[in-house]
């Protein structure tokens, strides 16, 4: 039987911290969203002046890296090559880069999502979140 990491509280509100701080420097109205390792929401934060879609699309990004155990980015990119029945998958709907997991020794225990800018500005976000974690 394996021992398995999960996010705690403490830890949800450091990658939120440090996605804000990322967001804030560069001025960028963003929705943050942190998922556990099933794609259920354990934070939203959406920023003054971020467009309210964002808050729906934030999620679905985190949601879609979680269990998808990869970057929102790669079915992004598959859709664009042309592979276009992807877009039925089932549970995912987050297909815009922007979707982090998580990864801690090897093993996805949740992503962060971020909406609001370029979707490369979205990804580095969350990037920044999860580097507070120092894994």
């Amino acid at each position: 039987m394996k021992t398995k990491s999960y996010l705690e509280l403490a830890d949800v509100k450091a990658i939120a911290g440090a996605a804000e701080a990322e967001a804030l420097k560069n001025n960028w109205a963003v929705t943050i969203a942190i998922a556990d390792d099933a794609g259920n929401l354990l934070w939203l934060q959406r920023l003054d002046g971020a467009a309210a879609i964002s808050s729906h699309i934030a999620p679905a990004k985190a949601r879609t890296a979680a269990m998808g155990r990869r970057e929102s980015k790669v079915y992004e990119d598959m859709v664009n090559g042309g592979r276009t029945s992807f877009l039925s998958a089932p549970g995912i709907d987050g297909l815009l880069e922007g979707g982090v997991p998580i990864v801690k020794e090897g093993q996805v225990i949740g992503a962060v999502g971020v909406s609001g800018v370029k979707s490369n500005e979205d990804a580095q976000i969350a990037r920044a979140g999860i580097a507070a974690l120092g894994l």
